[in-house]
C-alpha cells in the first residue's frame, strides 16, 4: 500500500514513520465510499480546528488535502475504507494513509453490540489528538471484556462518550446526548443530530448519571465505521435498542444522507 506525505506518494511505511512523533499528533478519520471521502468538508473543518486549539497552522487548502485523498484512494485502488489523516504540529508535516477498519456486521446492527462502562475522560475531548495511552488502557478493558465499545464516565458519575464515537440515547421518544464541550465534536453526530430535527424528535444535549443512562429505553454508538449501531447491553444490563422504533427510523434517515453526500461529492 501506498501513503501521502505532504503530497507525495511514498511507501505506507515510510509515511507512517514520518508522520509519528513523540510529541501530540492531531488526526482526523475519513471514510471512503465509492471511491469518495464522506462528510468531507466537516471532517476537514474539525481537523483545522483542532489545528486551530494547538495553536498551530496547517499549511494546506481544504482543497488540496481533497486532492491528496482522491490521488491516495487511486493509486491504492481502494473503493471502500478508512483514511487516517495525521499533522505533526512540530514540523508541519501531513501524511495520510489506509488504516484497517472493521465495520459492523449485519448481525451487529439487527442485534446490537455490548458494551461496558469504563471509568475515565480524555484530556481535551474537543480536539482530535493522538493519547496512546489513554488508547491503550481502554482497549485492554475492551479485549478483557469482549465487547465492541467502552462507553466513558467522568469523574462525576456523569456519561460523555466512548472511547471511539458519541453515544446518544432514547427516553419517551426524546434522544440525549452529552454536552458538545464534554465531547469530542463527532462528524457523525453532528448530522444525527439534524437527522433527528428532520424527522421532528426532540434532541436534548445533558449530562446524564450513570444510573439515568442504565434505564433508558434504548442506546446507540454513532461513528465513521459503525455510523448508528444500537447497543443491546451495557455491563450486564440489557437493552432492545435495535427494535426500538425511533432508533429504526433514525438509522433509515442517516442512510439518506450517507447516500445524498456521496452522490453530491465534487
Amino acid at each position: 500500500m501506498k501513503g501521502i506525505f505532504n503530497g507525495n506518494v511514498l511507501e505506507e511505511l515510510e509515511v507512517k514513520e514520518l508522520s509519528s512523533s513523540k510529541e501530540k499528533l492531531i488526526y482526523e478519520v475519513i471514510r471512503i465510499i465509492e471511491k469518495k471521502p464522506l462528510f468531507f468538508s466537516s471532517h476537514i473543518k474539525r481537523l483545522l480546528n483542532s489545528a486551530n486549539m494547538m495553536k498551530v497552522n496547517i499549511p494546506f487548502t481544504e482543497h488540496e488535502i481533497k486532492e491528496f485523498i482522491l490521488k491516495l484512494v487511486e493509486i491504492n485502488q481502494v473503493k471502500e475504507g478508512n483514511i487516517k489523516i495525521v499533522f505533526n504540529s512540530k514540523t508541519s508535516d501531513l501524511g495520510m494513509y489506509f488504516i484497517p477498519h472493521s465495520y459492523p456486521s449485519k448481525e451487529d446492527y439487527e442485534n446490537g453490540v455490548r458494551t461496558i462502562l469504563y471509568y475515565g475522560e480524555r484530556e481535551n475531548p474537543n480536539a482530535k489528538i493522538v493519547n496512546n495511552s489513554f488508547r491503550e488502557k481502554v482497549d485492554n478493558e475492551i479485549r478483557k471484556n469482549n465487547v465492541y465499545e467502552a462507553i466513558l464516565v467522568d469523574n462525576n458519575g456523569y456519561i460523555t462518550e466512548g472511547s471511539k464515537s458519541n453515544i446518544f440515547s432514547i427516553k419517551g421518544g426524546v434522544l440525549y446526548t452529552a454536552p458538545v464541550e464534554k465531547v469530542l465534536p463527532g462528524i457523525t453526530r453532528e448530522f444525527i443530530i439534524q437527522a433527528i430535527k428532520e424527522l421532528e424528535y426532540e434532541v436534548v444535549e445533558k449530562r446524564i448519571q450513570v444510573e439515568e443512562f442504565l434505564y433508558m429505553d434504548g442506546m446507540f454508538i454513532s461513528g465513521t465505521s459503525p455510523k448508528i449501531l444500537p447497543i443491546c447491553k451495557v455491563n450486564d444490563k440489557e437493552f432492545n435498542s435495535s427494535s426500538n422504533e425511533d432508533i429504526v427510523k433514525l438509522i433509515k434517515k442517516f442512510n439518506e444522507f450517507i447516500e445524498e453526500d456521496i452522490r453530491n461529492f465534487i
